[in-house]
């Protein structure tokens, strides 16, 4: 139980439903459509549109979704995977050819056809009760009407001045006298209001075709970019069959690649080949899991990317001896040899919710636009903010994330689904970016192995060895005598520029017909119930 003498939040607990968010608008969104008759998909994909809103640095129509539903709590896990993909004129060889030696964040390149809408419409028609429009009604109110600025939001929003005012339109639609909106006061979004409403009318159509694609692309290609609008006519996501593994006695499902979900399950098996450390917050634990994520992220900047066209053996990567000669090379008191590994595009803002409802319907969904307003591209008739999900793209013609005609980059958003004996027991995820497999990892770890409650295991302290290096991120409630620790093992560490990550889970209780909840504290939002 947590000391009540110290700052933190209680888990929330409830016994009908429960959404977990990283916004209060946007809990409150999905506790409404719960409590009026609409399951947990409804209710994640109404948060997530509302937070498109009032989140928009951090997530957005124009940005992509992965998600994972255990419907009734069962074991048949089923997988979407809303990632978009390069334009079909895209070639390594288009770019190398103008001097082009990597993608950057703020120019068309970095944008892949937005596959978030069309994930919105499949999962709604497939496995929502409401319709599309009705679920978008309370975004489109707030974009038309206005919301409040909540001090993350301010606090991510206000680093994106500079971008932001080098778009005209961003500049215009989303700074007040080229500043950030101030907290507490009130913005809108007319254009984005009004392309909400068009979509919650005419669907994915409404989005991939007419006047709204035509916004995007003509501003992709006057930029530039090689993007067509039968590129956004073709945007499809698609079913997938979710990977898994075995940790600390329970069934953690990840979506397969081109995410990296398969390094959050490498992460596990490495790491539950150990018995549990001294504590949550010791050297020997940290230590074990940064060298770890060093030895998992090298594997992932060297073997993933897009299943469709290029082999990725999953099996293999998730084979018990695979994960023991990683483990091998983990020493206490010592640095392991890493081989050098591709660098990774910067890594930022994401949304991820979870839901439970009445049925125990569980849903684990992200949608994300990478970078902090992704692009900063803005297309000026629409609102819609473009990811720059491309970025993450090679233009090494041998790499197998090397950018390709219709090919999805590699995604560091991954929802999570813990199970156990046949039953979900879990939807969680962790935003942050290159982050997020680290930070299931550790958190499954706090509370499976250290046996933490949900609340306790976000409020530790986080850490994050930046790939292909001995940099070591940390946050600054980390004891220092740990990280006295780290740095006399050899790590160079840093200050975070930001809080790292955020996270989300919803645990059920199934003896007790109990809900128990949690949201990250680096967060504006909140888990509530009903």
């Amino acid at each position: 139980m947590r000391n009540f003498e110290q700052p933190g939040r209680s888990v929330a607990i409830a016994t009908h439903g429960m959404a977990a968010t990283s916004h209060p608008q946007a809990t409150l969104t999905a506790l409404d459509v719960l409590r009026s008759g609409g399951n947990a998909m409804d209710a994640a994909i109404a948060a997530c549109a509302v937070q498109c809103v009032v989140e928009p640095g951090s997530t957005g129509i124009g940005g992509d979704c992965f998600a994972l539903l255990a419907k009734r709590g069962g074991s048949d896990v089923v997988a979407f995977n809303g990632s978009g993909r390069a334009p079909m004129a895209a070639t390594t060889d288009w770019y190398t050819s103008r001097g082009i030696v990597r993608i950057e964040r703020q120019t068309p390149h970095a944008v892949t056809v937005p596959g978030a809408v069309d994930a919105w419409c499949r999962l709604t028609a497939d496995h929502g009760t409401r319709d599309l429009g009705e679920l978008l009604a309370p975004a489109i109110k707030l974009a038309r009407e206005g919301y409040a600025i909540t001090p993350r939001v301010h606090y991510d929003w206000a680093e994106q001045v500079a971008m932001l005012k080098a778009d005209p339109t961003a500049r215009r639609m989303l700074l007040v006298n080229d500043l950030a909106p101030a907290i507490g006061t009130r913005h809108r979004q007319p254009e984005l209001a009004q392309t909400l409403a068009a979509i919650g009318q005419g669907g994915r159509k409404a989005f991939y075709e007419g006047p709204v694609a035509e916004d995007m692309v003509g501003l992709l290609r006057q930029h530039g970019g090689l993007h067509t609008l039968e590129d956004f006519v073709m945007a499809a996501g698609e079913y997938v069959t979710p990977i898994r593994t075995r940790f600390r006695g329970a069934d953690v499902y990840e979506c397969p690649p081109n995410g990296q979900g398969l390094i959050a399950l490498l992460l596990m098996n490495i790491l539950g080949g150990f018995e549990p450390a001294d504590g949550p917050t010791s050297l020997s634990r940290i230590h074990r899991e940064i060298e770890a994520a060093r030895l998992a992220y090298a594997v992932r900047n060297t073997v993933l990317g897009d299943p469709a066209q290029t082999a990725i053996a999953v099996g293999d990567l998730l084979s018990a001896p695979f994960a023991a000669s990683l483990r091998d090379l983990i020493k206490p008191g010592q640095l392991a040899v890493v081989p050098a590994a591709y660098a990774a595009a910067a890594h930022n803002d994401t949304v991820y919710i979870c839901v439970v409802d009445e049925d125990r319907n569980c849903v684990s969904f992200i949608n994300s636009v990478f970078g902090t307003f992704g692009s900063g591209l803005v297309a000026p008739k629409s609102g819609v903010v473009l990811h720059n999900r491309g970025s993450s793209f090679l233009l090494d013609p041998g790499h197998p994330n090397a950018i390709a005609p219709g090919k999805r980059p590699m995604h560091t958003i991954i929802p999570g689904m813990l199970m156990r004996d046949g039953r979900a027991e879990m939807p969680f995820g962790v935003m942050g970016g290159h982050y997020q497999a680290l930070g299931q990892a550790v958190f499954l770890e706090s509370v499976l192995g250290h046996g933490l409650d949900l609340q306790e295991a976000m409020q530790l302290p986080r850490y994050f060895p930046r790939p292909g290096t001995s940099i070591v991120e940390y946050e600054s409630t980390l004891p220092a005598a740990t990280a006295q620790g780290l740095h006399d093992l050899g790590y160079t560490l840093e200050r975070p520029t930001r809080p790292i990550g955020g996270a989300q889970a919803i645990r059920i209780d199934w003896q007790e017909g109990v809900l128990i909840g949690a949201s990250d504290p680096r967060k504006d939002g909140c888990a509530l119930g009903y």
